[in-house]
């Protein structure tokens, strides 16, 4: 190879072109790459004044030498791209300045566009002195020629505008030489190390030793690239014809989602990091005729992912209806099974009522296996094996049914689901965002009115988690031998039965039933008012609610196949080995709590308790604080005093012998111990931390502020986001995304009733996508948008603040609140991703 120190100038001038070659991605350099080159040409100007010679290196240029004639050479741009092509465009905005700027010296702008930017005497696109790939040549030529649309929104365009505001804002009237001096740092001070291969180099064996890191390309560019790698001469027909209709009905996440989505089906075992090897081993066994159908396959997939990703363009509405739902969902790892079979009645394997009836066996084992509270981790293995199972079948529909039907799989059938209804804690299942999905599904099905939308929707406990007198005296008359109060109020409060959808949660709060039935009266939602016709709401209601919802629920959605066997999963009872194990000394729960968490009654779980040998069962208690009268330990020898074991560990008992009810975990904190699923939290009141918190803020802060606070917190559980609190010398919020089990939390502010806002980019920055310090950066300047936000750039790695008083005005909560948006769109994409790995 040829190595050599090469400046603007001479890179550029003569007869030479620059090719960048189709595996080569988009121009893509936006505000921050384009302010760093400016702020270090206007740096290299000020060198410049004082030593001549100074020069600012910009990298390596790696070129491949192509054909070589009488009117020029042309090398192929390996690697550098990027920087080549911007300065191109600084080029161009610094000859359309002058020529405005000097119209009585027009040699100068001249001299700039014959020298640098294209060659006089040649034609079309071979007079440009950089070509571009493809999908940029159109921009490029605009803004070389100073046609019209030069400064529009591509990334050319903002790049040609951003230089020639820039140039205007250096330009001092008072000096009539900046912008030549600017001009000629460009051309003179700005140096590239130019590496050119020879001809019979393997140009795209270089290029990938140089990106296969996973630093500057992505497995999706990588994949692309080594398409049109093994294109060669064809490569500009399928580009133009092909590929770039798939590019642009695709964003980049999207068309890498692809390629994933394309290799799982083939082997569910292909993590996100090995897309390009995978591929590049199944091509490099392929001849280039085979290649080329390759790149027509793909294009037909990436249709049928565009109608996945937007059903409303599905002609089909059984279909549609199927993928709207699979989409609100939320599990990315069903989109293999949903492509392939999106392919099989495009290919005419399988027609369009197979396909709705397999996406309604999907959808029925997800909500099936969510309402017996199947475990989250195996579901995504489940999903990405069916892709492969369902190959085998020529009736598509009944295959997917048996196979997703089999084994321990816990698609529940009916008897199973009735039980679940009834029993079992629905609150506690799955994430928020489909509890309410499920419940917004069985309105729509019992009003037969358009979608409910649950955007701004929470779950109501009718049944209030925290009870006040008049709800104990109600649940009172309903008390059997050997219950309290309190143990059934444990088993009602989270079942299905005793849930609904409404959009004035925290006005409902733990008003008595009076109070919420007139307000369920006037619901849009046809459920509440069905709540609203009945007298009261005790365990008879709740129970005969359960048992209607649980009949429409088994007409909904199908049960598992007939013909084959279903292990059922029973209690589980590991789950409630977790939570015992996971009480911290100092706390303590009942037997009610633990029953609620996996669905089952106080008695059952005492009696199985008392013959295990579990660390911390002695932490286990009546619901009123008392030791039960039966507890023993497993070891019958053991002479231990259970009570004053507790107390040296922390829990108080009063006179009565009764352990402190502010040190218990109820059944939505042992959820959150073992993460099984965070229940939802709501503004009324329901915990008394949070009511800790709402009063602090109140009485330090103005009713504006407190009112933008609260405007925060509902637009963050609008998302599908919840609240978890903390407390030290004060009552603190966390704006908390959900996660899977295994996965760590994200939160990116902290909300403290003193007066500021905590914005966590240190905790970020252990935590994917946020340990990527540009995806913080992106971050903090959408929070700077925010009027009496000013983040500094240091501040990545560290913990800054902003006043709480910044969310008393209504403009600065709806920049904030879009900020949020995003933070938590790229929260759960991520989620979505290490899921998949």
């Amino acid at each position: 190879m040829d190595v050599q120190e090469t400046r603007v100038r001479q890179l550029l001038e003569g007869s030479k072109q620059y090719l960048v070659p189709l595996y080569q991605r988009p121009y893509a350099w936006e505000g921050k790459q384009r302010v760093r080159l400016w702020s270090d040409i206007l740096a290299l100007v000020e060198e410049r004044a004082v030593d001549k010679d100074a020069t600012h290196f910009m990298g390596s240029l790696v070129l491949s030498l192509g054909a070589v004639g009488p009117n020029g050479s042309e090398f192929l741009v390996v690697d550098g791209q990027q920087r080549l092509t911007t300065i191109s465009i600084l080029l161009c905005a610094l000859r359309d300045y002058q020529r405005v700027n000097k119209p009585e010296d027009p040699m100068v702008a001249d001299s700039i566009h014959e020298q640098f930017l294209a060659d006089r005497y040649r034609r079309g696109d071979a007079r440009l002195k950089v070509l571009p790939t493809q999908a940029d040549r159109a921009d490029f030529r605009a803004v070389v020629d100073g046609a019209a649309g030069a400064d529009s929104t591509s990334n050319i365009g903002s790049a040609y505008s951003f230089f020639r505001q820039q140039l205007a804002l250096a330009d001092d009237p008072e000096d009539p030489h900046d912008i030549d001096r600017i001009q000629e740092a460009v051309l003179g001070g700005l140096v590239f190390v130019s590496i050119t291969a020879a001809p019979n180099d393997n140009v795209y064996r270089i290029f990938e030793s140089l990106n296969n890191t996973g630093l500057k390309l992505t497995q999706g560019d990588l994949v692309r690239n080594y398409l049109f790698m093994r294109l060669g001469a064809d490569g500009e027909d399928i580009y133009e014809t092909w590929w770039l209709p798939m590019q642009n009905r695709l964003s980049p996440s999207d068309l890498e989602l692809l390629f994933w989505l394309d290799a799982v089906s083939q082997n569910p075992a292909v993590k996100q990091t090995e897309i390009y090897s995978y591929h590049q081993a199944r091509l490099a066994k392929m001849a280039d005729g085979e290649v080329r159908d390759e790149v027509l396959r793909l294009e037909r997939l990436s249709r049928l992912l565009g109608v996945i990703r937007d059903p409303g363009t599905e002609p089909d509405a059984a279909i549609a209806l199927r993928l709207r739902r699979l989409n609100d969902w939320g599990t990315t790892t069903v989109l293999p099974l949903v492509l392939q079979l999106m392919d099989r009645r495009e290919q005419d394997t399988a027609s369009a009522a197979d396909v709705a009836a397999s996406l309604h066996s999907v959808e029925s084992f997800l909500v099936r296996r969510m309402l017996v509270g199947g475990p989250g981790a195996g579901v995504n293995k489940i999903l990405l094996q069916a892709a492969v199972e369902s190959k085998a079948h020529d009736d598509v529909a009944s295959g997917l049914r048996a196979y997703l039907s089999e084994g321990r799989k816990y698609y529940a059938n009916d008897d199973r689901v009735r039980a679940a209804v009834i029993a079992e804690p629905f609150y506690l299942r799955g994430r928020a965002n489909q509890q309410k999905l499920v419940l917004a599904w069985i309105e729509e099905s019992l009003s037969a009115k358009e979608r409910v939308d649950i955007s701004l929707a929470t779950i109501e406990h009718v049944l209030p988690q925290t009870l006040t007198p008049a709800w104990r005296g109600m649940l009172g008359a309903d008390l059997r031998d050997e219950e309290t109060v309190d143990t059934l109020h444990e088993s009602l409060v989270h079942t299905l039965g005793n849930l609904t959808l409404t959009g004035y949660n925290s006005e409902l709060s733990n008003n008595d039933f009076a109070f919420k039935r007139a307000a369920f009266a006037e619901s849009n939602v046809g459920m509440n008012r069905e709540i609203a016709a009945a007298d009261r709401w005790g365990r008879e209601e709740i129970t005969m609610r359960g048992t209607r919802l649980a009949d429409q629920i088994v007409r909904l959605w199908l049960p598992p196949a007939e013909t084959v066997k279903t292990v059922e999963a029973g209690i589980d009872w590991s789950l409630a080995h977790q939570a015992v194990v996971a009480i911290p000394a100092g706390r303590w729960s009942s037997y009610g709590d633990l029953a609620a968490l996996v669905g089952t009654h106080p008695v059952p779980m005492g009696q199985h308790l008392a013959t295990t040998i579990l660390d911390g069962a002695h932490r286990v208690l009546q619901a009123a604080g008392t030791i039960s009268p039966g507890f023993a330990w497993p070891d019958r020898a053991d002479e231990r005093d259970p009570k004053a074991l507790l107390s040296q560990e922390g829990v108080l008992f009063d006179a009565d012998g009764r352990a402190s009810q502010d040190q218990r975990l109820r059944s939505s904190d042992l959820a959150e111990l073992v993460g099984v699923g965070a229940a939802e939290s709501v503004l009324s009141g329901t915990t008394e931390q949070e009511d800790v918190f709402l009063s602090d803020v109140s009485t330090k802060q103005n009713a504006e502020t407190t009112h933008g606070v609260l405007t925060i917190m509902r637009a963050w559980e609008s998302f599908g986001g919840h609240l978890e609190w903390r407390t030290a010398t004060e009552t603190s919020c966390f704006l908390v995304t959900p996660t899977e089990p295994g996965q760590r939390d994200l939160w990116p502010l902290v909300l403290y009733p003193g007066g500021s806002v905590e914005v966590v980019f240190q905790h970020l920055a252990r935590r994917p996508p946020f340990d990527v310090e540009a995806v913080r950066d992106e971050l903090r300047e959408r929070l700077n948008r925010v009027p009496g936000i000013d983040l500094p750039t240091d501040s990545l790695s560290r913990r800054p603040s902003f006043a709480l008083a910044v969310l008393a005005d209504q403009a600065a909560r709806e920049v904030l609140i879009d900020a949020l948006s995003w933070f938590y769109g790229r929260s759960v994409a991520s989620s979505s991703l290490e899921l998949i790995h």
